[in-house]
């Protein structure tokens, strides 16, 4: 019984974080998502931008978790000046299977995971994007750029609710529905 107190203890926390819908309702917040689930890591060999056959995309349980996604903000009210994705098919499917809006891709949240060398240029031009955009946008871009931008690891499909603070981004909280 102690162990179950004490677990419980420890993840509650955890939990509350994950669901923090007001978060968004914070002055400058805005949401900033990993892709939803796309089974694998980085992409295969032989990767083209413009070929999703090429590239690790959804799976059905991916799709339906981007599909969720969208569906939870919508019953919420929660509505977005802009939907902003990486040129990855994974991040474009789940942008466009979220039904938030129209999708604008935008290089500057595209990976970075196999050409590390584009970090501080990518996370660079990201800020600078949403700095010149203003707003409260939706953006779905990938795990390296996220941590980049907040420090911060994601899983797939999940939302950081964030604002800007000087040099980067500051997370206000979480929101999580799992695949």
């Amino acid at each position: 019984m102690r162990f179950l107190i004490l677990a419980l203890g420890l993840l509650w926390p955890g939990v509350l974080w994950a669901n923090d819908w007001d978060a968004l309702e914070r002055p400058g917040a805005f949401a900033l998502m990993r892709h939803a689930l796309a089974p694998g890591t980085g992409d295969p060999s032989g990767f083209v931008l413009d070929d999703c056959a090429t590239q690790r995309t959804l799976d059905a349980r991916g799709k339906a978790q981007a599909r969720s996604i969208g569906a939870a903000f919508r019953d919420r009210g929660m509505r977005f000046d802009a939907v902003l994705s990486s040129q990855w098919c994974r991040c474009l499917e789940t942008a466009a299977l979220m039904d938030l809006g129209e999708v604008t891709p935008a290089p500057a949240f595209n990976s970075f995971f196999r050409d590390f060398d584009q970090r501080g240029p990518r996370t660079v031009a990201a800020l600078d994007l949403l700095e010149a955009r203003g707003g409260r946008p939706i953006v779905v871009t990938h795990q390296v750029n996220i941590s980049a931008l907040t420090g911060r690891g994601t899983r797939s499909g999940e939302v950081l609710v964030v604002r800007r603070n000087g040099d980067g981004l500051e997370v206000l909280g979480s929101i999580l529905i799992a695949p």
